[in-house]
């Protein structure tokens, strides 16, 4: 009986395909943990509030969380596998793939212990995944055919120090208060979770077309 050869380039592809849908499944589980928590202040009240006490409905924001989660260490695999595939470097895919697992490791745990439990801050283990993007321009600084990948990549970089800074009120003191906060939290999660949707679409789309003539794309 003829053993199947393991497609590593088919496998990477199907992973990236669960990145670019994790963001989209965060994305829906807030809008409708929002739409039923009557009351709900977008401007003053956090995310994580969603999935609180004071929610009529944690679940949904909570089973919102642990899957997407779930689907953010999967797809850090993809990430790992295509870094692999177009440098054959593991050290610089472990790098990466290993920042997209504590950032669903975060996201899985905080999502069983809802807010305020102390311990809903492993969620903060997903702020290393600011990082993935310097991670994945360093090790495809050679690889043909992802300029907009790259390019995508620094802008990236640059807006989630830019909000870090920000919100840390390392800069602008008073910018972000208690009547903005919300707001602020809700920009900074959207890129952070957001390009990792981007990121993988280019990246999957790379891999499917490096074989044809090369262009600069």
């Amino acid at each position: 009986m003829k053993i199947p050869v393991f497609d590593i380039d088919r496998a990477a592809r199907v992973l990236l395909t669960v990145g670019v849908a994790a963001p989209v499944v965060a994305l829906v589980a807030v809008l409708i943990a929002a739409a039923a928590y009557a009351g709900f202040d977008h401007a003053r009240q956090y995310l994580s509030e969603l999935g609180g006490a004071t929610a009529a409905h944690p679940w949904i924001f909570n089973a919102g969380v642990l899957t997407a989660g779930v689907m953010t260490g999967f797809a850090g695999l993809g990430f790992g596998l295509a870094v692999v595939i177009l440098t054959r470097s593991p050290v610089s895919a472990i790098a990466v793939g290993l920042l997209f697992v504590l950032a669903g490791i975060g996201l899985v745990v905080s999502s069983l212990y809802a807010w305020p439990d102390p311990r809903h801050m492993a969620i903060n283990l997903g702020l290393g995944i600011q990082l993935a993007p310097a991670f994945l321009l360093v090790a495809l600084r050679n690889a043909d055919r992802f300029l907009r990948l790259k390019q995508f990549l620094f802008l990236v970089f640059i807006a989630m120090a830019v909000l870090t800074v920000v919100t840390k009120h390392l800069v602008f003191p008073g910018t972000v208060n208690d009547f903005n906060v919300g707001y602020w939290e809700r920009a900074f999660a959207i890129v952070l979770v957001g390009w990792v949707g981007v990121a993988a679409h280019l990246l999957k789309r790379g891999l499917a077309d490096r074989k044809t003539p090369l262009d600069d794309g």
